[in-house]
């Protein structure tokens, strides 16, 4: 069989990986400069006495709640929603190794029907707000997770939060917000980009998490029927 000629009028592709630049130092610098960054701004959440004091005032909200046999619903878009979802399974599944029972979490990002039936019958600013109005009650808490805090998604879920008695919780990033306004308690950390934010989110999200199992953990070990706050 003879050979095809090779045609010089088109070039081969060059392929995306040989141009690519894959030196180590470029890559080192952002490494070490993201590293630097997350480092910098905990201390700055640390030293800040009013979102210290905050954190720990959601935390033991979180546990008023939950302690009373309320349920923790959790919203947010994007990265933020798959926080949610996260911490929900911490709380349902377990944090740590203490010992304590399942407690009640739902991050309402995780439905695929509800949401695209939300959305396609009410609009996408509906998609947490009809889930709420549909399952929330008074006593539960609405966790809202927001990097810029604007969101109108979230936004109308605060609203309905509010409006049928649930706790609005909102954590957000550095600047006051229309999310913050509509909160009972607001954690703002500090970021000037979402990524960062939401290093830190997920962060403050674990402490909540630890204190949460930690006081269940010693009423599960008591034999308490209830938190004990």
């Amino acid at each position: 069989m003879s050979q095809r000629p090779a045609n010089h009028n088109h070039p081969q592709p060059v392929s995306e990986e040989s141009r690519v630049d894959s030196s180590v130092e470029w890559i080192d610098a952002i490494v070490r400069r993201s590293l630097r960054d997350g480092i910098n701004l905990r201390q700055q959440l640390l030293e800040n006495e009013k979102q210290s004091a905050a954190i720990a005032a959601v935390a033991g909200k979180l546990l008023a709640v939950l302690g009373a046999g309320g349920t923790l619903f959790l919203c947010g878009n994007g990265g933020s929603a798959a926080d949610c979802q996260h911490l929900a399974a911490e709380l349902t599944g377990r944090f740590s190794k203490h010992p304590r029972r399942g407690l009640p979490a739902v991050a309402l990002t995780t439905d695929s029907s509800a949401l695209t039936a939300i959305a396609n019958d009410f609009g996408y600013e509906q998609i947490f707000s009809r889930q709420i109005e549909a399952l929330g009650r008074t006593g539960d808490v609405l966790l809202c997770i927001s990097t810029s805090g604007k969101s109108p998604n979230v936004l109308r879920a605060a609203e309905q939060a509010r409006a049928q008695g649930l706790l609005v919780m909102a954590l957000s990033g550095p600047n006051p917000s229309e999310l913050s306004a509509l909160s009972d308690l607001s954690i703002l950390v500090p970021g000037q980009t979402p990524d960062r934010i939401q290093e830190l989110h997920i962060s403050v999200g674990h402490i909540l998490c630890e204190v949460i199992d930690q006081a269940f953990g010693r009423a599960f070990v008591a034999g308490l029927p209830r938190v004990v706050i």
